[in-house]
């Protein structure tokens, strides 16, 4: 997909803030979930971060203990991955890869049950307690976790900076797709950049 350069919106401004979904070790590393190229996003999320660390949320992707420990359809999820909850694997997996931990803090970390970060996190009454109103979002998966963050935060009604060179997923053919409604079927909500583009315009007001 073409990517536009230039934020049609203006600057980020103050309520910016970098939303970082699930850059997680159980995504990044040789387990059923892997996503073969998170790490190749890694460098353009660390610049992110680096820059507004006092600005970035990271998510966490937390399974349930047991497959019993789910509600509703996630039960049979779980029993379809069963080898990935808490009591089959190791903690350490849930944790953000290594280079991102060295942000936090300031940088916060929010963990989740399910795809979507609006759902029994609280994060929406904390944004609106901080002045938010945009959301640079980076991370994984482009068209599941990704898809359910940025489509509550449409809801919600912030402004939402997507950078398309710092988002990924294990298949190809499904990001490009997915990157590709973002940019056109909700033109008027999502904006899409690259990070160089998403740092020359967030920057631009400390020059000042």
């Amino acid at each position: 997909m073409k990517t536009n350069d230039e934020l049609k919106f203006g600057l980020p401004g103050p309520g910016a803030v970098h939303l970082c979904i699930d850059m997680q070790r159980i995504f990044a590393e040789e387990t059923p979930w892997h996503t073969p190229w998170m790490r190749r996003i890694l460098p353009q999320v660390c610049e992110i971060a680096s820059r507004h660390a006092e600005r970035t949320i990271f998510t966490r992707f937390v399974p349930v203990q047991k497959p019993g420990d789910a509600e509703g359809n996630w039960k049979r999820y779980y029993e379809r991955w069963e080898e990935m909850t808490l009591e089959k694997l190791d903690p350490g997996y849930v944790e953000l890869i290594e280079e991102l931990r060295l942000f936090t803090p300031p940088a916060q970390v929010l963990d989740k049950k399910v795809y979507s970060p609006w759902v029994g996190t609280g994060l929406h009454a904390q944004l609106q307690e901080r002045q938010v109103d945009t959301l640079v979002v980076t991370g994984g998966e482009t068209e599941v976790c990704v898809i359910a963050a940025v489509a509550g935060a449409v809801d919600l009604g912030y402004r939402v900076i997507l950078v398309t060179d710092a988002l990924c997923s294990s298949s190809d053919e499904t990001h490009d797709a997915m990157l590709e409604i973002y940019a056109n079927r909700f033109s008027m909500q999502i904006e899409t950049v690259t990070t160089e583009a998403i740092l020359r315009a967030w920057d631009q007001p400390s020059r000042k």
